[in-house]
């Protein structure tokens, strides 16, 4: 049985691809640029489906990155391969209250309800905020020491990439995962203050905090985001300004063992700050 992991460049997908290996589990990695995955790996748009054919072949499991935009197509070719199981990489805004009220909630859900609808068994990955959301501030501070931010008091519980894969991983290797759902956060909420703190202590150096306005930090989120993801980003950082953010257990409900902790993340990537 092969297993499918998509999104081969990202830093979840390259974990669950490890720990799969590590497992003895028979893995193809796949993504749109597979040439610069740093592996093996076959080509797979989900805007192409003349990519489904090749990336599917022989597949009965796979890890699947969300993304609304061609993915009936995908799990139409996926079900007449013989595809069995995916786990979808969602995220925990899809759980909200109103999730299509903001853009990423609305984006996630639409991918979840199309795998949930398909017929083809499923696993719900919904992580919160990444802990790898941090590198944006590597090159300030391998430069100057100093980050920028509108918001230092506003907290998250950031979850390791590492802890995503796990729960992934987990959910391909034992059936008894199908058709769950897993909340997965880091152990506890932290500011940007703290986390900024927590990289400083794992590289041994000072970090400061230099406050920037609402409008630049939305231009600069903006750089790398369409408008309305830079909108609802912008949006969460002003509501939990000051207000702990959810902690969930979805780790350990998956793996059997608890989340792992902001510092030890911080001191797993400081060589990204140095």
């Amino acid at each position: 049985m092969t297993i499918l992991v998509t999104g081969a460049r990202g830093r979840v997908s390259a974990a669950v691809l490890s720990d799969l290996r590590e497992r003895g589990a028979v893995v193809r990695a796949a993504g749109r640029r597979p040439e610069e995955s740093g592996a093996a790996a076959v080509r797979l748009d989900l805007s192409e489906p003349g990519t489904f054919e090749a990336a599917l072949d022989g597949v009965r499991k796979v890890f699947l990155y969300a993304d609304p935009a061609g993915i009936g197509a995908f799990l139409d070719a996926a079900r007449a391969a013989g595809v069995e199981h995916i786990v979808l990489l969602s995220s925990l805004s899809a759980a909200e209250k109103d999730p299509e009220s903001n853009a990423i909630g609305a984006f996630h859900v639409a991918a979840e309800r199309a795998l949930t609808g398909s017929g083809i068994d499923w696993t719900l990955v919904r992580p919160g905020a990444f802990a790898t959301n941090a590198l944006q501030w590597a090159s300030s501070i391998r430069a100057e020491g100093v980050v920028r931010s509108a918001f230092p008091g506003a907290h998250n519980s950031p979850v390791h990439e590492r802890d995503i894969a796990a729960v992934a991983v987990q959910a391909l290797l034992d059936d008894a995962h199908r058709k769950a759902t897993y909340h997965l956060t880091g152990p506890e909420s932290l500011s940007e203050e703290q986390m900024v703190g927590l990289v400083a202590r794992a590289i041994g150096k000072p970090v400061r905090i230099e406050l920037v306005s609402r409008e630049e930090e939305h231009a600069r989120t903006a750089r790398f985001a369409t408008p309305a993801i830079a909108d609802a980003l912008l949006a969460y950082r002003v509501a939990h300004d000051g207000v702990p953010a959810a902690v969930h257990d979805g780790v350990r409900e998956a793996t059997g063992r608890p989340a792992v902790p902001f510092s030890q993340w911080a001191k797993d990537h400081a060589a990204d700050f140095q």
